[in-house]
């Protein structure tokens, strides 16, 4: 138990060389200050699948292959959300230093893996509510508060929507809340009896502070939402095998995430499969986290019902999940890229490890 608690740091967690890149990332003025706010977008599983290349006036946003979970992200849906995170992350950050960035999404169609080319100009500079919650934006996994997210604030996170799609649709009656999360429960099951999903999964979960450190990416006890005495216990007990934390993500799943979702948003594209469409949903997923986080909300990604979409379309399989999600669509030509949960947390939610713009820099 002694060596548990120094392996996990089971008194700490957040404060080390893994976490420091949250703590440093508004030093630097210049276009590397735009690329510490793009390290610490929201990406799947926090894979953290990018690249950056300063060039001049331009950064190059690139996709990293390495870091695409191939049966559980067969087509690169949740990469390239992750990676329009980023931008739109950049985006912000490039603003409030006084630059005005032009973006181009896909802009090389010979070079599949540049997923964006942002250019900066001189501009006004533009110290957003949006760019001040960067800093403060995490995952909350935990329980959320049983009350409602007021219709208005709703309406206020969709209308940050900058073109009619992408767009978000709201889940928020009890009987389509229980419908969704039940299809939720269902695609978490099927994910983890796929052995190849499991594990795939289970690989970017770091147990102890020297892969935290080593590795300064994935999923960690802190970030599971658990009150800061479970947290402490999970971590004096012995690391935890793949089944078990697949039956831990399970419990969860059933008796926390979607039991206590307050609302349920769907980002809704015209093809969840087009590259630049991923992007556009990304950018517009990580505009809708930062103005929850700003208003003192929570969110949390939950992808199993499009892994299980994608996996099924990859494997040759007939679609389980994909008519069931088309049933909570209610407009013409769209179709869900990717779905959240949003709430009043019970508890803030952890920092996540993240690499610092050094390391991701070429």
């Amino acid at each position: 138990m002694s060596y548990r608690a120094y392996d996990t740091e089971a008194l700490g967690g957040d404060g080390g060389a893994a976490y420091e890149a949250w703590r440093r990332w508004r030093d630097d003025e210049g276009p590397r200050g735009v690329v510490a706010a793009a390290v610490l977008a929201a990406s799947p599983h926090n894979t953290q699948p990018w690249t950056f290349q300063l060039d001049g006036d331009h950064i190059e946003v690139h996709a990293d292959p390495a870091r695409q979970m191939r049966s559980v992200d067969p087509f690169g849906r949740e990469l390239r959300i992750g990676l329009g995170c980023a931008v739109e992350n950049m985006v912000l950050a490039a603003r409030a230093r006084g630059f005005d960035p032009r973006v181009a999404l896909q802009p090389d169609p010979e070079q599949p893996l540049l997923a964006a080319r942002i250019e900066l100009h001189a501009g006004p500079r533009n110290v957003s509510p949006l760019y001040e919650a960067i800093g403060h934006r995490h995952s909350n996994r935990g329980p959320y508060q049983d009350r409602p997210v007021l219709p208005a604030v709703l309406a206020d996170l969709t209308a940050l929507a900058e073109d009619p799609v992408p767009a978000v649709r709201w889940i928020t009656t009890p009987a389509d809340r229980d419908a969704l999360g039940t299809l939720m429960i269902d695609a978490a099951q099927a994910v983890v009896d796929d052995e190849e999903q499991s594990r795939d999964g289970f690989a970017w979960f770091r147990s102890s502070a020297g892969a935290i450190d080593a590795h300064r990416d994935g999923l960690t006890l802190d970030g599971q939402g658990l009150n800061p005495l479970m947290t402490v216990v999970a971590k004096l007990l012995p690391a935890s095998s793949r089944q078990s934390g697949d039956a831990f993500w399970l419990d969860q799943t059933r008796t926390v995430h979607t039991r206590t979702a307050a609302a349920y948003g769907l980002v809704l594209v015209t093809d969840p499969r087009d590259p630049v469409r991923q992007l556009q949903g990304g950018r517009l997923l990580q505009r809708i986290h930062l103005a929850v986080t700003a208003r003192g909300l929570a969110l949390q990604h939950m992808n199993q019902i499009t892994e299980r979409i994608d996996r099924d379309v990859s494997q040759g399989h007939d679609p389980v999940f994909a008519p069931r999600l088309a049933a909570f669509v209610r407009e013409p030509g769209v179709q869900v890229l990717s779905a959240f949960r949003i709430g009043h947390p019970v508890r803030e939610a952890r920092l996540s490890p993240r690499r610092l713009p050094s390391e991701v820099l070429r």
